[in-house]
C-alpha cells in the first residue's frame, strides 16, 4: 500500500515537472492590471475590480476579478506566448463565483488566437474555444463548450448543467489529442466523449440507406384487438340523461316559454365507448430500423482537437446583475498539473468559504428575528 501511494505521488510529481503552464492567473494583487487589457471598443463596457467578495475562504487566495456594474457588457483579456496543442492535451481551468445570485449573465472564458486585438475586443472577435457557465432565468443554466472549426462556432450537442448557487465552483475542460474531451465541475467529471459525436464538425459518418424502404408487409403494431372479445349486451347507455329530480317551474308557460324539458345530467350508468381488449399481435415484427450505410461525403479529420495558434484568454460577456468573481485560471498541457493547481487553490478555500457564509447567514437570521420581535412589541 505504501509503495502504491509512493508510485502515485511520483507520477504526479513527474507530470508536474514535465508539463507546461501556458498561462496562470491567481489575481492575488493589483499587478494583474499589467497583464490584463480592458477593451475600449465600446465606451460603456463594465469595469472589473479586484475582490474576494462578501464571504471567502482566504482573504488573499480568494481575490479575483469581479464584475462591478449592473446591466453591462464586459471585455478584458490577457495574452501569453503563442503555442499549439498539436499532439498534446489542452486543459483550460478556472473558478467562478456568482455571489450575487445571478439571474442572467455569462461566466465563461474565451481562448483566442495570438493576433487578437485586445483594445478592440468585442463579442464579434474571433475565438477558438468558449467554455464555462451561462445562466439566464430558469430555462438557461448550462455549461458552454464551443469550438471554432473552419470558421464556424460549434456548440456541444449535449446539455451540461452548471452550478447556480452563490459559492465558488471550478470548471475544467480537457481536450485530448485523440479527439476526445472531458468536462469537470468541482474536480468531478460531468461529461465526456468524442468530439466527432458530440459536435457537428462534419457530416454524419453513417446515414440512412436512401434505397432501403420498410417492407409493405412489415407489421409494427405490437398490440391488436382481441378477436374473441365481444361487447356486453348491457354496455350501451346514453352519456347524458334528463335530471330525474328536476321539476317544471310553477311560472313556466308552455305557450310563451315553449315545451319544458328537464336539464340533462351525466348518466351514472354510462360506461363510455366500448373497446375490445388488447392482446399481443402474433404477426408483430418489432419497430423497423432503417439500415445505414457509410456516408460518401464524410471525410475523417484526425485533427479536430488541434489549434495551431493559441495566444490569449479573455472574459467577453454580458451580466444583468454584477458581482461574479473569476479566479484561479490555468491553461496547461497536463491534467495532473491542473489537478494539483486545483488542490493549491479552490480545494483549500471551498470549505472555509462555506463556513464564513453560514456564519454570516446565522448573524443575519438573528438580526431579522430581533427586528421582528421589536416590530411586534412596538
Amino acid at each position: 500500500m505504501i509503495r502504491s501511494s509512493f508510485s502515485l505521488l511520483l507520477l504526479v510529481l513527474v507530470a508536474a515537472v514535465y508539463s507546461t503552464d501556458h498561462f496562470v492567473e491567481k489575481f492575488e494583487d493589483e499587478s494583474y492590471k499589467s497583464r490584463w487589457v480592458q477593451s475600449t471598443a465600446k465606451s460603456d463596457y463594465g469595469d472589473f475590480k479586484l475582490s474576494h467578495g462578501k464571504f471567502y475562504g482566504d482573504a488573499k487566495k480568494d481575490l479575483g476579478l469581479q464584475t462591478s456594474q449592473d446591466a453591462r457588457f464586459y471585455a478584458v483579456s490577457a495574452k501569453f506566448d503563442k503555442f499549439s496543442n498539436e499532439g498534446k492535451t489542452l486543459v483550460i481551468q478556472f473558478s467562478v463565483k456568482h455571489e450575487q445570485k445571478i439571474d442572467c449573465g455569462g461566466g465563461y472564458v474565451k481562448v483566442y488566437p495570438s493576433d487578437t486585438d485586445q483594445k478592440g475586443l468585442t463579442g464579434d472577435s474571433p475565438y477558438h474555444i468558449m467554455f464555462g457557465p451561462d445562466i439566464c432565468g430558469y430555462s438557461t443554466k448550462k455549461v458552454h463548450v464551443i469550438f471554432t472549426y473552419k470558421g464556424k462556432n460549434l456548440l456541444i450537442k449535449k446539455e451540461i448543467k452548471c452550478k447556480d448557487d452563490e459559492f465558488t465552483h471550478l470548471y475544467t475542460l480537457i481536450l485530448n489529442s485523440d479527439n476526445t474531451y472531458e468536462v469537470r465541475i468541482d474536480t468531478e467529471k460531468v461529461e465526456s466523449g468524442k468530439l466527432e459525436e458530440d459536435w457537428d464538425f462534419s457530416v454524419p459518418k453513417r446515414i440512412p440507406d436512401p434505397n432501403a424502404k420498410k417492407p409493405s408487409d412489415w407489421v409494427d403494431e405490437e398490440k391488436i384487438d382481441d378477436p374473441t372479445d365481444t361487447k356486453p349486451a348491457d354496455w350501451d347507455r346514453p352519456e347524458h340523461i334528463p335530471d330525474p329530480e328536476a321539476k317544471k317551474p310553477e311560472d313556466w308557460d308552455d305557450e310563451i316559454d315553449g315545451t319544458w324539458e328537464p336539464p340533462m345530467i351525466d348518466n351514472p350508468e354510462y360506461k363510455g365507448v366500448w373497446k375490445a381488449s388488447q392482446i399481443d399481435n402474433p404477426a408483430y415484427k418489432g419497430p423497423w430500423v432503417h439500415p445505414e450505410i457509410d456516408n460518401p461525403e464524410y471525410v475523417e479529420d484526425p485533427n479536430l482537437y488541434l489549434y495551431k495558434d493559441l495566444g490569449a484568454i479573455g472574459f467577453d460577456l454580458w451580466q444583468v446583475k454584477s458581482g461574479t468573481i473569476f479566479d484561479n485560471v490555468i491553461i496547461t498541457d497536463s491534467v495532473e498539473r491542473a489537478e494539483e493547481f486545483a488542490k493549491e487553490t479552490w480545494v483549500k478555500t471551498k470549505e472555509p468559504e462555506k463556513k464564513m457564509k453560514d456564519e454570516q447567514d446565522e448573524v443575519d437570521r438573528k438580526k431579522e428575528e430581533e427586528d421582528r420581535k421589536k416590530r411586534e412589541a412596538g
